[in-house]
């Protein structure tokens, strides 16, 4: 089958990104944490004041897992923006800091899992055209500075000099700051590039024991840094927290989709916000077919009915999309490649052409180097088990189609976010688009849609967000003869001979045959799964678009709030009371003689008020009160009834 080529505007133009309005409700709810623990020094009494003063009384206790450092999270879903909210609120964050101490250095220590997103993090916070450096050029005055774990380790560009005139991001992996390995190791050791910086610190209370001045440890505790944690949920071993707590933190912001039980979480963002700014591609439409050949099938029909959509979407003046499938195969215990490649080697004889399938396993990444959003990819299918997590990303990725045995319940929960991102954060005008879609064949189905639940779950979503139709469930167990049309190319009932061919009753080999013979199911259910997919997206942007978002309350705190729906013949009479507000009148002095009315505040109540001053006797002689013995009165047969007496 020759690929579809497109061609217009290239899709990697940068753009100016402002903030979403759920992002702005994050960073105004850490801005409201922050004038909470400058007016509560004890973090537990600010965390509980934060919560209790918006509705939610139950929120559980603050926990210091540093002791005596402000350490809160941020609860949003995959896609949502975490980083870009987060190089948003570093000015919020010094702002407050600074109102203590205005003469600090402006050091963060930017923290991530892995090496894939660290690279990613640094290339983004380095690119002055990117929308995150380009919001930190405008908070910081055009001055910041950018660097690696080699950068500071080597003193380049890194000086007591530079660090005092710029914002400083030092970008760094959990593992480098590890001592159990000797990268992390270079960290405590001595280092005469940063002699400078033990010159430059007068004050010695902040030396780690057992380590040199100038050891880099040292030289990033100096600076009470502040940390963002990104993808938090992978550093709450005590070895992680031991690590934050030797940076010398004062503030730690917690970036996650999916925080641990001991999170001190101030903001949730929750599925439906996401969907109303075009942010993801929900609901999430789960099939389940009675095989693997037929999810082969439908899932490269089904990518050709996304394309074309796709090329008239651009046609009509919107923007470049190639979807692509992610397939994925069941992990095997002997070599991988094999595997594999045997599945590569398959999908070409089906008529794939070669280029536009490519592997990504632990053991083999034929997509190292490849720009899929580059609109001269070829790259349509992807094989995979579960190498596509945290740090990959790919808006076209649009079908994940598991290639796991019939008799399996597909675990889909490692990759499932990986398909959930929107193209370009828009609505595109062909519904097919705004969703994502995941092919299975499974038995165990309801164990499947669990896996897929757990799969939303991990990025931050819910059951709420997806939809499911059963098609093995509603067809009869038989196999299904060959139809001409999709791969021309092939004699399908000539030479090849596969008229008299069989699906697999078990559906746990693919093979050219099976995979050809389930066309024609697979062309007459991708007909249903169109018209699903138009009616659930409607349903689910109709409820999105729905939400005011000054009104609107996450579910997750919702849950947590005493809120009642109001009976419909008592909202009138409701919305008619009036609640009384107290004002102070304050004259203005001066050249201009005025007088201006403010809200009552309870400090002006407090005003020269002096507890000293008040009476300390209590007395009880006006007291009315009456006092009663309470007993057990025994029975006959070991009963007892209550009694008592004045």
């Amino acid at each position: 089958m020759p690929a579809i080529r497109l061609a217009g505007r290239d899709a990697r133009a940068p753009a100016v990104m402002e903030l979403k309005s759920y992002q702005q409700t994050v960073i105004g709810d850490i801005e409201m944490f922050l004038d909470y623990s400058s007016r509560f020094p004890d973090l537990r009494i600010a965390f509980r004041e934060y919560w209790q003063d918006r509705g939610v009384a139950n929120q559980p206790d603050y926990q210091n897992i540093v002791a005596r450092v402000p350490h809160v999270c941020v609860k949003v879903p995959t896609a949502g923006g975490k980083t870009f909210i987060a190089a948003n609120a570093v000015r919020s964050i010094f702002d407050a800091l600074e109102t203590v101490n205005p003469n600090r250095t402006e050091v963060v220590i930017w923290l991530v899992p892995s090496i894939t997103i660290l690279d990613q993090t640094v290339k983004n916070l380095s690119d002055t055209s990117h929308p995150y450096r380009q919001k930190l050029q405008t908070h910081f005055n055009g001055r910041v500075g950018v660097y690696t774990k080699q950068d500071v380790l080597q003193g380049a560009d890194f000086s007591p000099d530079a660090v005092r005139d710029q914002l400083s991001i030092i970008v760094l992996s959990f593992d480098s700051l590890r001592t159990q390995n000797k990268e992390g190791r270079k960290v405590y050791q001595e280092n005469g590039y940063l002699a400078a910086f033990a010159t430059a610190t007068r004050r010695g209370d902040f030396l780690l024991e057992d380590t040199d001045e100038t050891a880099l440890i040292n030289v990033l505790r100096s600076f009470e840094p502040v940390l963002i944690v990104d993808e938090s949920h992978n550093a709450t071993s005590g070895l992680s927290v031991q690590m934050l707590a030797d940076l010398n933190p004062s503030f730690i912001l917690d970036l996650t989709a999916t925080p641990r039980e001991n999170s001190n979480i101030i903001s949730y963002v929750d599925a439906l916000q996401l969907k109303k700014q075009n942010m993801v591609k929900l609901p999430v439409i789960v099939n389940n077919f009675k095989d693997k050949n037929t999810v082969i099938s439908s899932a490269v029909q089904f990518r050709l009915k996304l394309e074309e959509a796709a090329i008239a979407e651009e046609a009509a003046g919107g923007k470049y999309i190639r979807p692509i499938v992610l397939f994925q195969a069941e992990p095997r215990t002997d070599d991988d490649n094999t595997t594999f490649d045997k599945i590569k080697e398959q999908l070409i004889e089906y008529g794939l052409p070669e280029a536009e399938i490519k592997i990504k396993t632990a053991g083999k990444n034929e997509l190292k180097d490849i720009d899929l959003m580059d609109r001269d990819c070829p790259v349509r299918y992807i094989i995979t088990v579960n190498a596509l997590k945290e740090g990959w990303d790919c808006p076209f990725a649009y079908i994940l189609a598991s290639l796991a045995n019939k008799s399996s319940a597909v675990d889909v929960e490692q990759i499932l976010g990986r398909i959930l991102r929107q193209p370009y954060v828009r609505t595109h005008s062909a519904p097919l688009l705004n969703t994502s879609y995941v092919f299975t064949a499974s038995a165990k189905f309801i164990e499947t849609l669990g896996n897929v639940v757990a799969g939303l779950n991990r990025a931050g979503f819910s059951k709420k967000d997806f939809r499911e139709k059963d098609f093995a469930a509603e067809l009869p167990d038989k196999p299904f003869m060959a139809k001409p049309g999709l791969f021309p190319e092939f004699d399908i009932l000539g030479e090849n001979d596969v008229a008299d061919s069989t699906v697999d009753p078990d559906g746990d080999e693919i093979d050219i045959a099976s995979i050809k013979n389930a066309e024609t199911e697979a062309e007459n259910q991708i007909e249903e799964i169109i018209a699903k997919t138009i009616e659930e997206n409607a349903a689910y942007q109709e409820e999105a678009e729905s939400i005011v978002e000054s009104e609107f309350i996450p579910n997750e705190i919702r849950d947590k709030m005493n809120v009642q729906q109001m009976k419909e013949i008592f909202v009138e009479r409701a919305g008619a009371v009036v609640l009384p507000q107290f004002y102070i009148r304050i004259s203005n002095e001066g050249m201009f003689l005025d007088e201006d009315d403010y809200l009552l505040e309870n400090d002006e109540l407090l005003k020269d008020f002096k507890l000293s001053a008040g009476n300390a006797e209590v007395t009880f002689n006006n007291l009315d009160a009456e006092a009663y013995v309470v007993d057990l009165e025994k029975l006959a047969d070991e009963n007892y009834t209550p009694t008592f007496k004045k």
